[in-house]
């Protein structure tokens, strides 16, 4: 009888070690295989994300045009191109300082709720835009500044996040290429807006055309994207208690003070290069194009960029291509031909085009898990677009004050708007500048702050190759 038992119960044991052993390996396989790296619902999300790019901050990318136009037409003898510069810079602060919030809010599910509040907001804030009259610095600030510039951030980290869901092993590469929609978008863009501003419809007319274009993109865009990963657990202070984990991280430190040098220095030609080919004595049919050709060159760096990171490392890729953007905008103290313009238009699009593409990438590498990347891009975003505040309006105060005299005062009718922005460096740059077009000064202050932050991020690199044992970072 005992025999019997014990014959009844020895199957019932190795069948419970069997099963034991199986559910001991079934995490390993389900963390490995639970990439499905493509695949239909995957191209599709990537693609939607792709157009959401084009779409808001390919439009961001265009804010050159806007503010020749500005400066030469739309504000002629009112307000400085420093002034106008504001707009451009208080959009693109408000881009990457919301993603404290939408970062966090992607993580606990909130990803369709942002894409479809984002994209109507952008929208109305063109068409608001279109009704701006000439002269009136606050309609255009409000509209472009403050209501597009939220509109593209809620949008902006949601949409490069999704891409997480789908990719592990080829992330990087996946999230180059959603970053070069806001290349391509940058380089059609520009040549949409010149012809429809200076054309039988005008500025006003012009930009609600651009809305209507860019409302029917984000709509197939909200259809084609899709989230996967099931959203992480809501945590009181979660937002609090990850700032205070990841700032004790020396290297992710290095990082954000390092990104916020390099993005107040890095905008700089985007935002002037086309004024400064026309002040050259550059034919305006040809400078036109200038923007749109550099735009059209990130698209390939965005991609290139990123295909050397599993060879390389993303720190051993992005590091080389800011040292080159801060040369080549060194560089623009003698380029003045044509030539020469177009040139630099190309390789520096190439260059900052791939730190671009690799940014979110090089963020997401710091996470010590996957359910850290929506907030740790967010906080860096955030941070760098709000610690330079006391910085910038003591500078803005001083080159106010520096050239009240012989120019108009460069400070915005807005005073609150120096305690705003965070691409401090393009009004600054703008200052810089004066009406007289004094082009070294910028050039300078520019190239420096992205040599800096070129800086920090070496030491961030050293910081993560000695954590990890390993120069491949």
């Amino acid at each position: 009888m005992g025999d019997s038992i014990k014959a009844q119960t020895s199957p019932s044991k190795d069948s419970c070690d069997l099963e034991k052993d199986l559910s001991s390996a079934a995490p390993t396989i389900k963390i490995e295989d639970s990439f499905p790296e493509g695949g239909k619902k995957a191209w599709l999300t990537l693609f939607g994300v792709w157009l959401v790019q084009f779409s808001t901050f390919g439009y961001t990318n265009a804010y050159g045009v806007y503010n020749d136009y500005y400066v030469r037409e739309f504000m002629v003898d009112k307000y400085s191109s420093s002034q106008m510069s504001w707009v451009g810079s208080v959009q693109l602060m408000l881009v990457l300082s919301v993603g404290l919030a939408t970062g966090r809010l992607f993580d606990i599910g909130y990803f369709y709720h942002l894409m479809i509040f984002g994209g109507l907001l952008f929208i109305f804030s063109l068409f608001m835009l279109s009704l701006a009259q000439p002269g009136q610095y606050y309609q255009v600030f409000l509209a472009q500044g403050v209501g597009a510039g939220l509109a593209i951030g809620i949008m902006y980290i949601p949409g490069i996040a999704v891409v997480s869901h789908y990719f592990r092993r080829r992330r990087a590469f996946a999230m180059g290429i959603a970053a070069s929609g806001s290349g391509l978008g940058g380089a059609v863009q520009p040549i949409m807006l010149n012809k429809l501003f200076h054309g039988s419809l005008g500025f006003n007319n012009g930009v609600r055309a651009s809305a209507a274009f860019n409302f029917g993109l984000l709509a197939v865009a909200v259809l084609l994207m899709r989230t996967r990963l099931p959203p992480s657990p809501k945590k009181e202070g979660s937002v609090l208690i990850h700032m205070r984990q990841f700032f004790r991280e020396p290297a992710y430190t290095s990082t954000v003070l390092g990104t916020f040098f390099i993005l107040a220095g890095l905008y700089f030609p985007t935002f002037f290069l086309q004024l400064n080919a026309v002040k050259r004595g550059i034919d305006e049919g040809l400078a036109f194009y200038v923007i749109t050709v550099m735009n059209g060159a990130t698209v390939l760096g965005r991609i290139l960029g990123t295909a050397f990171i599993p060879q390389l490392g993303v720190f051993n890729v992005v590091i080389p291509c800011l040292v080159i953007c801060a040369v080549l905008i060194f560089c623009l103290l003698v380029v003045k031909t044509v030539a020469a313009t177009f040139t630099f238009a190309v390789l520096y699009g190439l260059f900052s085009g791939a730190y671009v593409g690799i940014f979110a990438p090089m963020v997401g590498s710091l996470a010590k898990d996957d359910s850290e990347i929506g907030a740790r891009m967010g906080i860096c975003f955030s941070v760098t677009g709000l610690c330079p505040v006391k910085v910038l309006f003591f500078s803005n105060r001083a080159f106010s004050l520096r050239i009240r005299r012989p120019y108009r005062s460069v400070s915005p009718p807005f005073s609150v708007t120096s305690l705003l922005t965070t691409s401090s460096g393009t009004p600054i740059a703008g200052a810089l500048l004066t009406s007289s077009y004094i082009w070294w000064r910028p050039i300078l202050f520019s190239g420096l702050l992205v040599s800096c932050g070129a800086f920090l991020l070496t030491i961030a690199r050293s910081l993560v190759a000695a954590q990890k044992h390993t120069q491949r970072v």
